[in-house]
């Protein structure tokens, strides 16, 4: 199964201006019987540090959903880094588009803040 990964970007809703944290898909490992896997970077691209908590997300494809879950984290995303988080899309149809959207829950100065997350995903 290949698909061709689309960017994601989301912007902080809280109270601290600052850049819009990005998400980039890296790719879409399909060894599993289960499930594929999405293997997503997040870089925080601020001059502080945050922690992340939580992804919640759905897979559409036409309109429907094909996979909806959520990813529990405790990842700590220093200033400038980035991690890769592994996000679980049940078997989909590898011929359709899809849209990933959902929503990252992270801390930051010690406020919940949440990211609104979106990509395309094309076949390939």
């Amino acid at each position: 199964m290949r698909y061709l990964l689309g960017l994601l970007l989301f912007t902080a809703l809280g109270c601290h201006p600052q850049q819009p944290t990005e998400l980039r898909v890296l790719g879409l490992d399909s060894s599993d019987t289960r499930h594929d896997v999405v293997f997503v970077q997040v870089t925080n691209p601020a001059s502080h540090a945050m922690r992340l908590t939580k992804l919640e997300y759905t897979f559409a494809s036409s309109g429907t959903t094909v996979s909806a879950g959520e990813v529990p984290l405790e990842r700590e995303l220093a200033a400038g880094a980035a991690v890769v988080v592994e996000v679980p899309l049940d078997q989909a149809d590898s011929s359709k588009p899809m849209t990933l959207q959902g929503k990252l829950t992270g801390i930051v100065d010690q406020i919940v803040q949440t990211y609104p997350v979106e990509a395309q995903i094309a076949p390939h």
